[in-house]
């Protein structure tokens, strides 16, 4: 049996002009590395924080494999997959992060994650 899922997940910045996809094993860790810029690289520059559409896996293989099929998607496909699960794009942090680690988060200066 299979304790952990895989995510394969889309963020955006607050204007929901840029969109990064990504693939994890543990989504409130990574989720939480990217609202605080941990690390450098692309969703860091482009202040990619906000969670907008993600896929579940039991399988590592297939959400790496998912991933970089909607890697190779246009920008056009990549907004109708976002639209078709949820058509107003709210941003779902708080699914992987509760209110209390976000608070946590704004408070937490030396970036090593909360135990989530």
């Amino acid at each position: 049996m299979i304790d952990s899922f895989h995510y394969v997940y889309i963020l955006t910045n607050k204007y929901k002009g840029v969109l990064y996809i990504g693939v994890t094993v543990n989504m409130s860790r990574r989720l939480y590395e990217h609202v605080t810029g941990m690390n450098p690289g692309f969703a860091h520059n482009y202040n990619c924080r906000h969670l907008v559409y993600y896929e579940q896996f039991e399988d590592i293989e297939l959400a790496i494999s998912r991933e970089k099929q909607l890697k190779h998607w246009r920008r056009e496909k990549e907004e109708r997959l976002i639209s078709s699960f949820d058509a107003d794009w709210k941003f779902l942090n708080e699914r992987f992060l509760p209110s209390k680690s976000l608070w946590q988060i704004k408070k937490h200066t030396n970036h090593n994650p909360p135990i989530l």
